[in-house]
């Protein structure tokens, strides 16, 4: 009888290893996925520049993992502060994304509630009719959300 336990023992673990030799799958941020470009639209509202600084390092992240990426950051209500000259304190870091090919796209609904003109914003910076229009028309695309 003892012998019928450890062959069923030995059995059990001889399986084991055979469905332990799984092929290693790529993950997402492998450089050799051949996947479709990502493409991220961000949501910005807040006037925080705890929040902005965050969200520069986060764009400069993914950025670095995934060149290619298509970003664009829709601004408005008090977000809009980001893209101001002269309220702006992340002026020059979003001049290195804009490089980088990250699309900083102001609201023109909160700019004319605001009273601020396209001379306003720093250089670069598309407007958009109304951001909340924009991020539906790429989430509808298919692009991915980002609320911050």
């Amino acid at each position: 009888m003892n012998f019928r336990i450890v062959l069923i023992i030995a059995f059990f673990f001889i399986g084991l290893g055979v469905n332990a030799q799984v092929k290693p799958q790529k993950t997402a941020l492998s450089k050799t996925t051949t996947a479709k470009p990502h493409r991220v639209v961000y949501d910005v509202t807040n006037a925080d520049t705890a929040v902005q600084a965050s969200l520069v390092r986060q764009l400069n992240n993914l950025k670095r993992g995934w060149p290619d990426a298509q970003v664009e950051v829709v601004v408005h209500g008090k977000g809009l502060d980001l893209v101001l000259g002269q309220k702006s304190y992340k002026a020059a870091a979003i001049k290195d994304l804009q490089k980088k090919g990250v699309v900083f796209a102001a609201c023109e609904n909160t700019m004319r509630f605001r009273k601020v003109t396209i001379a306003d914003l720093l250089p670069g910076v598309i407007t958009v009719p109304m951001g909340v229009g924009e991020i539906i028309m790429k989430q509808e695309q298919g692009w991915s959300y980002i609320k911050y």
